[in-house]
């Protein structure tokens, strides 16, 4: 089960997130209101990154998107 609340996880970041310029650069960003112990694994995988404690916001790696849009794929989850 917990395999399926971390790709979840993943996939709602994703399909919230918005683009923020910066610059360095453009990130996928999003709130993070969800499970820390769930966002720590994500963050040790390299899906997200920037999740501090004090942050609101986390941001989702390349790696991590590419990830969110293989699990659209497995939950038929239409663009």
């Amino acid at each position: 089960m917990e395999e399926q609340i971390k790709e979840l996880t993943l996939l709602l970041i994703y399909l919230t997130s918005w683009t923020e310029r910066e610059p360095y650069g453009e990130y996928q960003r999003a709130w993070k209101g969800y499970d820390f112990d769930i966002l720590n694994i994500l963050e040790d995988e390299r899906l997200i990154g920037g999740s501090t404690h004090k942050a609101k916001s986390t941001y989702i790696t390349e790696k991590g998107i590419e990830k969110a849009k293989e699990l659209m794929k497995k939950y038929k989850i239409k663009d």
